[in-house]
């Protein structure tokens, strides 16, 4: 499953800059040019990690970072700022930020950052496993069991539910699924992901009576227990 980061920079060529490297590194990259949007995009799109400049139009990193933290998301948001003072630095880790670098900066560094945040992002406790409700997915031996049951599943439709389970609550729309399952863009009118979902209902969700994975019409999907 490709990984997805979010980056927030109103200067457009610095931010051609970090999308054409950080997919070059194999990324799928979305850019912004104000905190407004970035914020949209944050609360409605899984993100594995984002890099947010502080001085953005519209509403300033660090009010970002703060509402999305309000939010309850945990992805790690790596800060990139021209502010190079200790006390800036506390502030922007004080507000939500996991990591901080100044500019100019060099690439190779930041991709360490971002690769280091990653991995710090992914750890699920010590089981290694994601847990919604009665269902349980365990990353290392990548087995899925509902009610102690075990549940096989294809490898499409393993990364479908890893992905939902990654994000227990929010919206997932198609074309965000399509990304990340796919690893490229289909044609919006496929019926792809609609089968998918589909197959991975029947697995998850069509012996028991509480249903976990939800339609949220003109939206897409989302898993919850309620």
């Amino acid at each position: 499953m490709i990984m997805r980061l979010l980056v927030v920079e109103d200067d457009k060529k610095i931010a051609a800059f970090l999308e054409k490297g950080l997919q070059e590194a194999g990324f799928s990259v979305d850019v912004c040019y104000d905190g407004l949007t970035g914020l949209s995009l944050a609360l409605t799109e899984p993100y594995e990690a984002a890099v947010v400049d502080i001085m953005l139009p519209g509403l300033n990193g660090l009010s970002l970072i703060e509402r999305i933290r309000g939010r309850g998301i945990e992805m790690p948001v790596l800060i990139l700022s021209a502010r190079q003072s200790v006390d800036d630095r506390i502030e922007g880790l004080q507000r939500g930020g996991d990591d901080y670098m100044v500019k100019p900066f060099s690439f190779n560094e930041l991709l360490a950052r971002v690769q280091a945040l990653l991995r710090r992002g992914q750890k699920c406790g010590d089981s290694g496993k994601l847990i919604v409700g009665e269902l349980q997915l365990d990353l290392l031996k990548r087995e899925v069991r509902r009610q102690g049951g075990k549940i096989e599943l294809p490898a499409k439709e393993y990364a479908l539910l890893e992905l939902l389970m990654r994000n227990p609550g929010r919206v997932l729309s198609k074309t965000s699924i399509l990304e990340r399952i796919y690893e490229y863009n289909f044609d919006p009118q496929t019926n792809v992901v609609d089968v998918l979902v589909c197959r991975l209902r029947n697995r998850i969700d069509k012996e028991y009576s509480v249903k976990l994975i939800h339609t949220v019409r003109g939206m897409g999907y989302v898993l919850r227990t309620e």
